[in-house]
């Protein structure tokens, strides 16, 4: 079964080490990727990493308009300019296991070096068994 695993920059509940990523050192920041790394890398060898992608705060709406150049705006967004910071696709066999390694993804280190324990959600993608029993 895949699941989505979701990082936001806000929207869920307060992380325990909230200080937003703008306010963290270089070093900070790199550490942070590298756990992201490490993490997907450890999921490649036992086969449960599908992909994942860090996402820009930039964006913009786009829709079709009929014939000619779609229409470009920077907004209103509904929130994910500045809520989605990245996301995770899995590959695992049980909820349990999505959810497991949501935990663990979301000690990923922050501020000072300290884990973020941010909140994570987990989606199952459309069509896949799912289960979830809460």
């Amino acid at each position: 079964m895949k699941y989505l695993l979701l990082k936001h920059y806000r929207g869920a509940p307060e992380a325990i080490n909230c200080v937003p990523m703008d306010k963290w050192t270089p070093a900070e920041v790199d550490a942070h990727i590298q756990y992201m790394r490490d993490f997907a890398a450890k999921l490649e060898q036992s086969g449960e990493y599908v992909d994942g992608q860090a996402l820009a705060p930039e964006g913009a709406w786009v829709r079709s308009d009929g014939e000619g150049r779609p229409p470009v705006t920077d907004g209103p967004f509904a929130e994910t300019k500045d809520l989605i910071a990245g996301w995770m696709i899995i590959d695992v066999d049980t909820w349990d296991r999505a959810v497991e390694l949501a935990g663990e993804l979301s000690a990923a280190p922050g501020a000072n070096g300290e884990p973020i324990h941010e909140w994570l959600e987990v989606r199952p993608f459309l069509g896949e068994h799912s289960s979830v029993t809460e």
